[in-house]
């Protein structure tokens, strides 16, 4: 039996298939559309799985975050990027529906916060890093989730000397590529 993520007055709730939208997984019906809430929740419920996040994703569905690369288009390049996340960087990567909060719903998109308590593999500082992410709904699948996260806490679990491990700023600073086009 698969299990569906269910956010009640902003508190996230476990239930059974039988009586919610199945997983992405277990899908048969093509006219069974996954709305952008279930998206993410069930989203969030498989990642770091590389393989099983991608799955969620439209063909040329993106995942922007304002790290590492900042954009991660396709099936194979969203399923490298999350597959590194939980391998590489917080092998104990999770999101546990109790840390999440929808903040903003509607069929086609969702805005939601949420807190991964985990342990950087490079330096083993625990880190609890809050993100917030904005998924955009497209005949269900995501065509977009754009996450936001503070980079200085993440820099700080991640490096050996923290920030300090970061080049120094040269005399022109983009917060996103130069050529970004919202």
């Amino acid at each position: 039996m698969s299990v569906h993520l269910d956010v009640i007055e902003g508190d996230v709730s476990r239930q059974s298939s039988k009586s919610r939208v199945p997983l992405l997984g277990d899908r048969t019906d093509a006219k069974t559309l996954l709305d952008a809430k279930t998206l993410l929740l069930d989203l969030l419920a498989v990642i770091p799985d590389g393989e099983k996040s991608a799955a969620f994703f439209a063909e040329d569905g993106v995942l922007e975050l304002p790290f590492l690369p900042t954009r991660h288009q396709g099936h194979a390049a969203i399923k490298q990027f999350y597959n590194y996340v939980g391998g590489t960087l917080y092998p104990d990567f999770r999101i546990k529906p109790a840390d999440t909060k929808v903040l903003i719903d509607t069929p086609d998109r969702v805005f939601a916060e949420y807190m991964v308590h985990a342990r950087a593999a490079s330096t083993g500082r625990l880190i609890h890093l809050l993100f917030t992410g904005l998924l955009v709904a497209e005949n269900g699948k995501i065509k977009l989730l754009r996450e936001t996260l503070n980079t200085a806490a993440n820099a700080q679990a991640l490096n050996p000397n923290g920030a300090a491990d970061l080049p120094p700023p040269e005399g022109e600073i983009f917060s996103v590529p130069p050529d970004y086009a919202s």
